[in-house]
């Protein structure tokens, strides 16, 4: 009886384990596949946390990877001034244009739609880390369909090793805001978590687009 409870213990707890490092289920890239999107207009992402910084933050840094996964993308530069123009100033009232107006306004193939979940440094107790969650879609804006969706995030906790005590811990945490708030480091994490969203070569990613050299054979 006690072998029997051993080796049914054992059984659910090799299927909990199991459970919690199975893959993540693979994307469905029928829309985007057949799509095909070659342009994309990156919208300013609607911003949750408190630190305002956190759009223009985002958006500066979210062309590179787009582009090195083998996409034209528009000038976020250019295409803020446009909408500006026309009397948008908030991502929230951008991101609410319709599809069809803005592949007649800019032209593009499709349209990325960010939102910041997190941005900045927090102190918690033990850690005063600069943290940065992002969610994205890509819309094809000529049908309107959705052709993509993910998310990702960055810290600076990451590799960090709480040693030397609660006293320690508390000191570090304090010092670590400090020079996390003074060396806007929310900015420099904000770029590996765009990177992370927006790579091609991770699972789930964006798939390459044609400009990628690889792509263009």
């Amino acid at each position: 009886m006690k072998q029997l409870f051993m080796r049914t213990t054992i059984a659910v707890a090799a299927l909990v384990l199991t459970a919690c490092v199975a893959p993540p289920k693979p994307y469905d890239y029928t829309a985007f596949k057949a799509a095909r999107p070659a342009s994309l207009l990156i919208m300013p992402p609607i911003n949750e946390s408190p630190d305002v910084r956190g759009t223009y933050s985002v958006l500066a840094q979210s062309t590179m990877p787009l582009a090195e996964a083998g996409y034209y993308v528009l000038p976020v530069t250019l295409v803020d001034e446009t909408f500006r123009e026309n009397g948008l100033t908030t991502p929230t009232d951008i991101q609410a244009v319709d599809a069809a107006k803005l592949r007649s306004i800019f032209g593009a193939d499709a349209a990325v739609y960010m939102t910041i979940k997190q941005y900045g440094t927090s102190y918690n107790v033990v850690s005063g880390d600069a943290t940065v969650v992002l969610q994205a879609k890509i819309v094809d804006l000529r049908d309107g369909k959705l052709l993509w969706e993910g998310a990702s995030w960055a810290s600076t906790a990451e590799g960090q090793s709480n040693q030397g005590g609660l006293a320690g811990m508390l000191i570090k945490a304090v010092i670590s805001q400090i020079v996390n708030q003074a060396t806007e480091a929310s900015h420099r994490v904000a770029n590996t978590a765009s990177v992370r969203l927006f790579t091609h070569v991770r699972q789930n990613g964006v798939l390459p687009g044609p400009r990628l050299p690889e792509q263009a054979k």
